[in-house]
């Protein structure tokens, strides 16, 4: 696939990407702004906790959900609502790099509704493996089970290519295999969140998601398959 060398970056980003993206970085702005005393006065600095809080997934959440076999709105909003909060400029940064690269490359190729499906049930699945094993009263925030659910597509994408051209599917799988070391290495020195659970959980999510929501999907896997 060949691209216009002039063409503006943003141009190239499928508009679906563009708006996510916009929204991450403009509560990520917000809170920067509050915690410059900005905006929102002195109680500006608490703004972040407070939507930790409030829009947080705690691994208590569902436990006590099944437990009670209550699912009050305001906490089945958390599986996704964690996703756009992340714990200072840094980590959203990171996240905002992450997702545009990965998110253009997916949605040039997949539908936009295929991108948000395979955003928000990667989301939910990273909260629902968090909520098991993950520790007991701990907090997911961050878009970072999303991005891994596109990582998880954009695997899928190598991965066909990689059979249409007879050339060795495990290639696919070098970025998440790489990242997951990285990130297994960095929990273990410094935090030890699990939090890795999350992301992988997006991962399998966004592959798995991906055979049916690519354009053509469960046709050309059972076309593939019958070739082999």
């Amino acid at each position: 696939m060949s691209e216009d060398p002039n063409t503006p970056v943003f141009n190239a980003i499928p508009p679906v990407i563009i708006a996510l993206f916009l929204i991450l970085a403009g509560i990520e702005l917000t809170f920067f702004l509050a915690e410059a005393r900005i905006i929102g006065g002195a109680g500006g600095f608490a703004w972040r906790a407070d939507a930790i809080e409030r829009f947080g997934m705690n691994t208590n959440i569902l436990p006590w959900m099944l437990e009670q076999g209550r699912f009050p709105v305001e906490y089945v909003l958390r599986f996704v609502s964690y996703a756009f909060i992340h714990a200072g400029f840094l980590q959203t940064a990171i996240a905002c790099t992450l997702f545009l690269a990965m998110g253009r490359y997916v949605g040039m190729s997949f539908h936009p509704v295929s991108v948000v499906a395979i955003f928000v049930s990667a989301s939910v699945v990273g909260a629902v493996a968090y909520s098991y094993f993950g520790p007991s009263g701990a907090w997911l925030i961050g878009a970072y089970p999303a991005i891994y659910g596109l990582i998880g597509a954009y695997s899928f994408i190598l991965w066909i290519a990689l059979s249409a051209r007879n050339e060795p599917q495990y290639q696919a799988f070098y970025l998440i295999a790489f990242l997951m070391g990285v990130q297994l290495l960095f929990e273990l020195l410094f935090s030890g969140s699990s939090a890795w659970v999350a992301d992988f959980s997006g991962f399998l999510t966004g592959f798995i998601l991906s055979f049916v929501l690519s354009p053509g999907g469960a046709a050309r896997m059972l076309r593939h398959l019958r070739r082999r």
